[in-house]
């Protein structure tokens, strides 16, 4: 069970001068699944080395088991320091890709192409892709067929317009995930805001929020182990 995690290079949110990155217990909890279900996991992003943490997620308040669990993991943090630079990475090698999210994915992977081009590839290939929270952003400019986006007519979630207004970023963003989601015709479901919502489209699996990390993960092993 081989799994590529992909992670953002991008810190800016915009030109509010506030720094972005990904969501750190995005990352950890369905690092963790992973890990502890015996894959074996490349992390990589499209600059290669460290990316870059929110650091809102390492706030006291935003730290959970698994983001203290990474702190004293010196393995798990060597492997996040030194991340595969996207650009050499094969999809054919991987059982399954997996986008932890954060504002980051908004502006770097949306538009990057070997990040499409290995969705695609894993698409083709009838592997497992997850994303969580605002990582869903990866698949706007993801067309499997001509006109038609890899997420028109599947189920899915991501980051709810709500929960958006609610951190008071609607305004900043380039776009508002849920609304591009409906954009591109996918059945668009979510949960309570900040609660675990987990959607299985087949091999396509979405969470909605930092709370829907460790359940994603535990939907793209299930996957895997029944492939």
């Amino acid at each position: 069970m081989k799994v590529l995690m992909v992670l953002t290079s991008h810190d800016q949110m915009g030109d509010t001068g506030h720094k972005t990155g990904f969501w750190l217990e995005e990352f950890t909890a369905p690092y963790y699944v992973f890990r502890d279900a015996g894959a074996d996991i490349t992390i990589a992003s499209p600059k290669g080395g460290q990316p870059p943490v929110d650091p809102n997620s390492e706030a006291e308040d935003a730290l959970t088991e698994t983001t203290r669990r990474f702190q004293q993991d010196a393995h798990a943090k060597e492997s996040l320091a030194s991340t595969k630079k996207l650009g050499d990475v094969d999809m054919t090698e991987y059982d399954a890709i997996f986008y932890p999210g954060g504002h980051g994915p908004l502006w770097d992977l949306v538009n990057n192409e070997k990040s499409i081009s290995l969705i695609k590839t894993a698409y083709e290939q009838d592997k497992v892709i997850g994303a969580v929270c605002h990582a869903p952003a990866v698949f706007k400019n993801v067309e499997v067929k001509p006109g038609q986006n890899i997420v028109g007519g599947r189920k899915v979630t991501g980051f709810s317009n709500s929960e958006e207004e609610a951190v008071g970023l609607s305004g900043i963003v380039p776009f508002l995930l849920e609304d591009m989601l409906k954009e591109n015709t996918a059945t668009y479901t979510k949960g309570d805001d900040w609660g675990p919502h987990i959607v299985v489209d087949g091999k396509l699996i979405t969470g909605q929020n930092p709370a829907s990390s460790e359940g994603t993960a535990k939907a793209v092993v299930q996957a895997l182990q029944e492939d």
